[in-house]
């Protein structure tokens, strides 16, 4: 069988997915992609480019799009030749997030509902997005002044279920690349965006300078857009501290630093999977995680009482505990790590294409393979 995917906003987590799935698909999935920018705009328009910019549609068995597309305009201007598609929601607007002094913009959220309602499958990135959007989904009707299609809540979740994104997973068995002479590293791998909170991430390195902790410190992760104020005045307040500064492209080079890392930290207050965070916790790093969105999903409950915190008083005493050094939480990391090797396309991709053959069957032969919420590894 063969398929094609979509996908409008090629970077990031949106590419590492799409990616990751047709590399590692028994079946044959062919890329279609816009660069990663001008977000709305995607949204709004990618499928009009998509329309004249695809191959034909009579030689594939399914679609695959993400979130980042309208589905029903890209459905309803290609006709009955359309095959059934899945989409796949990374995020929502109706849950995401605002920035500070944002106004919530309606038709993103109607974009996600109508994508939603012209998809024969919708698959959300954890179980924490899948309850988090139908938990929003009638408040955001109810913004409508009047004939609300109440109907669409039941319809959806109808066709939706949850499937973790596969990972690149460290390979162990490999080693630790040679450590590098100094203090703990501290990794931030994530995107340099407001949703990512890292205000309080560089609080609670003040704290380590002011009780006279020492550290490194690994600055990763993309910047889509202009590069947040946190970070240029960080650059000039840690100075030598910082032994890497922006987004590393070349792999190797990116996992050799998790490799290198003692702790990874997220501060985030939007997050519906981390797959920053389980490449990292694979690669041996030492989480603190917020006890909120899907960390608590992502890391075994046996693991939260050291790994998860409540609140930044939380954060600063177990980050200063890890810098004072701690064979213990290493020890449990080390365990921790391999637990990640359940989020693997290794182990994932068996649920992938079983969506995809699901996909693929005439409404009238569907067969228990489609599950409304696949059972997670």
């Amino acid at each position: 069988m063969k398929f094609l995917f979509l996908e409008p906003f090629f970077g990031g987590s949106h590419r590492y997915f799409a990616e990751g799935w047709a590399a590692h698909s028994r079946y044959g999935i062919d890329l279609v992609t816009l660069p990663a920018r001008f977000w709305k705009w995607r949204m709004r328009g990618a499928a009009l480019h998509f329309l004249k910019n695809i191959p034909v549609l009579d030689d594939y068995d399914g679609l695959i799009t993400s979130d980042m597309m309208s589905l029903s305009d890209f459905r309803a201007l290609t006709g009955a030749g359309c095959p059934p598609a899945l989409v796949y929601f990374h995020e929502s607007q109706i849950t995401y997030p605002l920035a500070p002094g944002e106004a919530m913009d309606v038709h993103f959220g109607f974009t996600d509902l109508t994508t939603a309602l012209a998809a024969k499958r919708i698959l959300f990135n954890s179980q924490t997005h899948f309850d988090a959007f139908f938990s929003k989904l009638p408040e955001f009707l109810k913004m409508m002044p009047d004939f609300r299609p109440n109907w669409v809540v039941e319809e959806i979740r109808s066709r939706a279920g949850a499937l973790y994104p596969g990972c690149r997973v460290a390979h162990l068995n490999d080693g630790p690349p040679p450590a590098r002479p100094g203090p703990p590293l501290i990794i931030w791998n994530h995107r340099w965006e407001f949703d990512k909170n890292p205000k309080d991430f560089f609080l609670a390195l003040d704290e380590m300078v002011a009780r006279d902790l020492d550290f490194r410190l690994a600055l990763l992760g993309e910047n889509f857009q202009n590069c947040p104020k946190e970070f240029t005045a960080a650059r000039e307040r840690y100075g030598k501290r910082i032994v890497h500064y922006g987004y590393e492209p070349k792999r190797a080079a990116y996992e050799a630093w998790l490799k290198e890392g003692a702790v990874v930290i997220s501060t985030a207050w939007q997050e519906n999977f981390g797959i920053s965070m389980v490449e990292a916790i694979s690669a041996g790093c030492i989480p603190l995680l917020p006890h909120r969105l899907s960390y608590p999903e992502i890391i075994p409950e046996s693991f939260h009482g050291e790994f998860l915190y409540k609140n930044q008083e939380e954060l600063v005493e177990k980050l200063a505990r890890v810098l004072s050094g701690s064979p213990g939480l290493r020890k449990k990391a080390e365990t921790l790590s391999r637990e990640m090797k359940r989020f693997s396309w290794h182990h994932m991709i068996r649920q992938y294409d079983r969506e995809l053959e699901n996909l693929a069957l005439p409404q009238s032969k569907k067969t228990t393979l489609y599950r409304k919420r696949p059972s997670f590894p």
